[in-house]
């Protein structure tokens, strides 16, 4: 159940990036750089206290973002140029590349926050909904001892958003894809299971039953019915019907309008402790059923 997004960070090399240095930057550019924006400030010139690698215009472009941020309505050129320090021919240079490039948006002569800043704002929220949720669910895999999956169904796809194992107790390889075989695996089973019968019917006949191992539910009759037979709130049990030699269990999660939930695997021959160790995640879970509500909050 694994995906390379989401494997332990235990066994990811670490990645150092490069430093940059003087050398990279070629004289020219910097020449050019110590020229432009006159009467903007002295940020990024060599001899006034800052490095030289520092490029100022950058510097100046991000004070201009965060200060129209600052602005739900939006704000005049000669406003944010008071309020950023800038002059105001800098600003209006500036402004126009922000627009050009989709970080800024004019209207009726003041400038929102554009797409791209948008874009940009979701991909934060969600890199720290991931941290967070990777760090619940890794102080939870260690209180329980197994691997753990977190996963959410969010505009008609199953979606796994975080993962928490270690050497001693690997996750399950994801070797058939995730979004398409959640007939077949627990915490997919848990997610359709907490679904209205229209959209189950809409997720399977996007993606149809099929056999995964000799135990993987018939047809889509035989998954239907065992949804409907499941209890509320109970952990929905598979065995060996994703991967041979595991056993998988999930605890349904309901936070709002989201529907997730959280899964721990263990190896076949330890079957006789899946379900105890679903219970004792269930009340880690419910020790704590603020944790994964601001995960996916953020």
């Amino acid at each position: 159940m694994a995906t390379a997004d989401t494997a332990s960070a235990s066994r990811r090399a670490p990645t150092v990036p490069a430093q940059p240095t003087q050398a990279d930057h070629a004289p020219a550019a910097a020449a050019k750089e110590r020229g432009g924006g006159r009467g903007g400030g002295s940020a990024g010139r060599p001899g006034q206290g800052q490095p030289a690698t520092l490029i100022g215009s950058v510097q100046r472009a991000m004070r201009l973002l965060e200060t129209v941020a600052a602005h739900e309505q939006g704000a005049p050129a000669k406003q944010l140029a008071r309020q950023t320090g800038l002059a105001l021919p800098t600003t209006y240079h500036l402004l126009r590349t922000l627009v050009h490039e989709g970080y800024l948006r004019r209207d009726s002569g003041l400038f929102h926050l554009g797409d791209a800043a948008e874009r940009l704002s979701r991909r934060v929220a969600r890199q720290r909904r991931h941290s967070a949720v990777t760090d619940t669910l890794a102080h939870w895999h260690g209180v329980v001892g197994a691997p753990l999956y977190c996963a959410r169904y969010r505009d008609g796809e199953i979606e796994v958003v975080g993962v928490a194992d270690s050497q001693e107790h690997p996750a399950v390889d994801e070797w058939a894809d995730f979004r398409s075989t959640g007939h077949a695996h627990a915490i997919g089973q848990c997610l359709l299971s907490q679904l209205d019968e229209e959209d189950r019917r809409d997720h399977l006949a996007r993606h149809p039953v099929r056999s995964l191992t000799p135990y993987t539910v018939e047809d889509e009759t035989a998954l239907l019915r065992r949804l409907a037979a499941g209890r509320h709130g109970e952990p929905v049990i598979e065995r060996q019907e994703y991967a041979l030699g595991t056993v998988c269990a999930a605890i349904p999660i309901r936070i709002g309008t989201i529907v997730a939930a959280v899964a721990v695997s263990l190896p076949v021959h330890q079957a006789d402790h899946l379900l105890p160790t679903a219970r004792r995640l269930q009340a880690e879970i419910g020790r704590e059923p603020a944790a994964l509500a601001l995960s996916f909050s953020i």
